[in-house]
């Protein structure tokens, strides 16, 4: 891999991880239509853990605020026994929904390698991207409601964590899917987003560590690489937490859907050329 093609990884991962464009697919594509050369695993792991930094500058009051009542929260139960009375604060619901959300990724652990192994077909991941196009357009027609962190239901916080789930679908975009089941299910547009990306904190972390561990356990690292893949990581960091603001505007105006004819293109386009290649 060469510096250039470290650049342009994290450049996709970037933009990919947090657009509703499915970076996984379009990693796939690259790989298979332009003999794009798959990014090492250790490469892999801290991209990821680029953009889960990104996520962490943009969301850093709701994590400060939830990290805050989470201390409180064990205080409390402490004090009192385990019994509190009253409705708990939005910040103490949001720990809550996360861990529920996070749940039913444990269902998908199973079929790891043969959710990895649909990436390498090209003609697959073209029909997962037509479907997210679907999902998308789909969000702005019916999807927006009045719910917050206060007024979501568990079935609500439930489905979106099974959307999530499916999501791990090479093609289907995780941050579209989760975002416009979040609208289905009446979630205010901005805490649709919100929730979507705090949701992908705890599944991206563990995604992580799992695969830091195979690392670790597969030999050392090459020191000399190491300036790439910071440079690397740098750039998918930056450019996430721009693509995180740019979902964000597009959501508050209606306008989520619009990636919609974006994925039917690209989809439309790859389905096309899977067939002669």
């Amino acid at each position: 891999m060469t510096f250039w093609m470290a650049l342009i990884l994290g450049i996709v991962q970037g933009v990919a991880e947090f657009l509703p464009i499915s970076s996984s697919g379009h990693l796939s594509l690259l790989q298979h239509f332009f003999s794009m050369e798959e990014p090492d695993t250790l490469y892999n792991i801290l991209l990821h853990f680029a953009t889960l930094v990104a996520v962490c500058v943009v969301y850093r009051q709701d994590i400060a605020d939830m990290a805050v009542e989470f201390f409180r929260w064990v205080g409390s139960l402490a004090s009192k026994g385990g019994r509190e009375k009253g409705r708990p604060p939005e910040a103490r619901r949001m720990i809550l929904m996360l861990i529920l959300g996070t749940l039913p990724l444990f269902l998908v652990l199973p079929f790891d390698d043969l959710v990895e192994g649909m990436g390498a077909n090209p003609m697959f991941v073209s029909l997962m991207l037509l479907l997210t196009g679907c999902i998308l357009f789909l969000s702005d027609q019916y999807g927006g409601g009045k719910k917050t962190a206060r007024t979501a239901t568990v079935r609500d916080v439930l489905l979106v964590g099974l959307a999530q789930g499916m999501a791990t679908i090479p093609g289907l975009s995780r941050s579209g899917t989760t975002i416009a089941a979040g609208m289905a299910l009446g979630f205010e547009r901005n805490f649709a987003v919100r929730f979507s990306f705090l949701l992908s904190l705890p599944a991206v972390l563990g995604a992580t560590l799992l695969k830091v561990v195979k690392v670790a356990g597969a030999g050392g690292v090459d020191m000399e690489l190491l300036p790439m893949y910071l440079a690397g990581m740098a750039v998918a960091g930056v450019v996430g937490y721009f693509s995180i603001g740019l979902v964000k505007l597009l959501a508050d105006k209606g306008k989520f859907g619009k990636f919609a004819y974006y994925c039917w293109g690209v989809g439309a386009v790859a389905l096309v050329a899977s067939f002669f290649a």
